[in-house]
């Protein structure tokens, strides 16, 4: 998708809670070298957003079922011996930063820890945000869900995730990350017709071009005029990690996000290091309130 705003009804399984939108673009990873030992085809770029009168329309509990049926094949492909060195298992399962995760453990792997990545199940029904169906692009169709399960240290957790699929293929997940404890996703602005409001895309932009300046520079902040909030994970972490750990991340993925009732701004996105040698994957949830420069950070995810 290019760089528009994008209407999406909201569409709750079980009862309404919230809805979402993507206002970014998806820029789909074009040939990703890594060390595995056949070579990853490149993904061609995603066309422009068009309406796509030809194909019939992604319903909620079809959203649903998707997400259930990815969390099988996910949870299928983990009892597989060294799924993370077979190319055609990740691909089928992850795009955009979940694909760099798959692709990270062979270095978990080669430094003798154990796969990062745990069996999904999940609690309760979980909520699943549409676009308009004259709204997905001529690529593919997407949706945002929200669902509870365990994280990695086992402790039953709220998860917000973003999937796409191509025209005849299966959803992959694109990003996902935990809610930070006592956190919640926020109310969004609904239209006269159920519709979550576009996104302000310079906005969405600018703070996730903040975060990446502030990764990759001493100063840690940035002309944008936007500042990530100190008590935020990667003020906390910057730190710990920047010193002989950290490696420049090289762009960030599609930004996913909505209006929020207050006319507030919420995010979802990933930070990619170098293509070529990626070592470390930094997935953020994040609130922008209205009239505020400072960047809230509902929840994060660090793969590396």
């Amino acid at each position: 998708m290019p760089v528009r705003g994008t209407l999406l009804i909201a569409a709750l399984v079980g009862s309404l809670a919230g809805c979402a939108a993507v206002p970014g673009h998806i820029t789909w990873p074009a040939g990703d070298s890594t060390s595995a030992p056949e070579t990853r085809p490149a993904t061609p770029p995603t066309p422009a957003l068009s309406p796509s009168p030809t194909r019939a329309a992604l319903t909620a509990p079809e959203a649903a079922r998707a997400l259930r049926t990815w969390v099988s094949a996910y949870n299928a492909t983990l009892k597989k011996p060294k799924w993370w060195w077979q190319n055609a298992r990740l691909d089928a399962l992850f795009i955009e930063g979940a694909l760099h995760e798959g692709v990270l453990e062979r270095n978990h792997e080669d430094f003798g820890r154990k796969p990062g990545h745990k069996p999904i199940a999940l609690t309760g029904a979980p909520v699943i945000y549409l676009p308009r169906p004259e709204k997905q692009p001529s690529a593919g169709d997407w949706f945002i869900a929200q669902a509870t399960y365990k994280d990695t240290k086992g402790r039953a957790r709220p998860h917000v995730l973003a999937f796409f699929r191509s025209p005849g293929q299966a959803f992959r997940l694109a990003v996902a990350t935990p809610l930070h404890w006592g956190r919640r996703m926020p109310k969004p602005l609904l239209d006269a017709d159920g519709h979550v409001t576009d996104m302000d895309d310079d906005l969405a932009t600018a703070v996730a071009e903040e975060y990446q300046n502030f990764w990759n520079h001493e100063k840690k902040e940035g002309a944008s005029g936007y500042r990530l909030a100190k008590d935020s994970f990667s003020r906390k972490a910057f730190p710990a990690v920047y010193k002989g750990l950290y490696v420049r991340f090289a762009r960030h993925g599609s930004i996913f996000g909505f209006r929020t009732a207050d006319g507030g701004s919420f995010l979802l996105f990933a930070l990619l290091n170098n293509d070529k040698s990626v070592n470390q994957v930094l997935s953020e949830a994040l609130l922008v309130p209205q009239g505020s420069r400072t960047i809230q950070e509902l929840g994060a995810n660090w793969f590396s």
